[in-house]
């Protein structure tokens, strides 16, 4: 199948992989059966190799909801993001609507996928957030021109989706690779760990991802490599970490964060690479 220069991310989420697709690319094996990405996100690694089969997961619901709108009713969540404004009074009623449960339970998937987006376009940084309560809580952004309805972006990733043969699943990441076969290889974007308390940011998702979550993940990926499943992971260059993966090939890249509260603790960070091939 051939790659489309016009399938990419459809939400900017936090951790996005974008500027460090150059750096993973290099690390990805030339040949595999099944891709799994057990952590999805923004999907920028899915949709820069976009393989011909894919198991891929996360455990935000609303994510994997827009996910499967955008392959399964694209012309519909189109018609739906039109209607949007980019007002703040209609932004702040538009984002209330996850606060009565019942009445939100109510809306449509197609409802439920514009919203997403629409708040992600417009709301400040532009990042998906959530409270305690699962409750979309990113003020307003106050953005001139946001590009709300990218039509060409949503078709061409609405058509990638059909195309290939991509499971999409809503678990807990070790669930999300049950069944794994040899040949396959998967890709590991976890919540990093912290490089400070003020970085400590999980807010995408209301259950927080700790260090027994890290050592867990770690657990996955020796029981991976005893079966010779190659896997490559993403998360930051703490000591932590460094030490917990030391028995395998660790690679430190360079990256660009900015979500952290203190302006001057932006800009280039160390990351590592993790992988259980040369």
């Amino acid at each position: 199948m051939e790659k489309s220069p016009l399938v990419a991310p459809v939400l900017k989420w936090v951790g996005g992989k974008r500027q460090l697709l150059k750096d993973i690319k290099k690390h990805i094996p030339s040949q595999y059966s099944t891709y799994y990405e057990p952590f999805l996100g923004g999907g920028a690694v899915l949709f820069a190799l976009q393989p011909n089969r894919a198991v891929v997961n996360d455990i935000s619901e609303e994510l994997i909801n827009v996910y499967t709108v955008i392959r399964d009713n694209i012309e519909e969540l189109i018609e739906d993001l039109k209607k949007h404004k980019n007002e703040a009074c209609y932004f702040y009623e538009i984002r209330e609507l996850d606060r009565d449960k019942k009445k939100y339970s109510q809306l449509s998937n197609v409802k439920k996928a514009s919203r997403i987006i629409y708040l992600n376009k417009t709301c400040y940084n532009g990042l998906f957030r959530v409270n305690q309560q699962g409750e979309f809580n990113s003020p307003f952004g106050r953005y001139k021109n946001p590009n709300i309805v990218n039509e060409e972006t949503l078709r061409a990733v609405s058509n990638y989706f059909n195309k290939a043969k991509i499971t999409f699943k809503c678990q807990d990441f070790e669930e999300a690779v049950k069944g794994i076969r040899k040949g396959s290889f998967v890709y590991f974007d976890p919540p990093y760990d912290p490089v400070s308390d003020s970085a400590n940011f999980t807010g995408y998702n209301k259950g927080g991802f700790g260090r027994d979550e890290q050592i867990r993940l770690k657990n996955l990926c020796d029981k991976l490599n005893s079966r010779n499943i190659k896997f490559l992971l993403s998360n930051s260059a703490t000591d932590f970490i460094l030490d917990l993966y030391k028995e395998y090939n660790i690679t430190i890249v360079k990256a660009k964060r900015a979500v952290n509260s203190r302006g001057d603790k932006r800009g280039e960070v160390n990351e590592v690479l993790v992988k259980n091939y040369e």
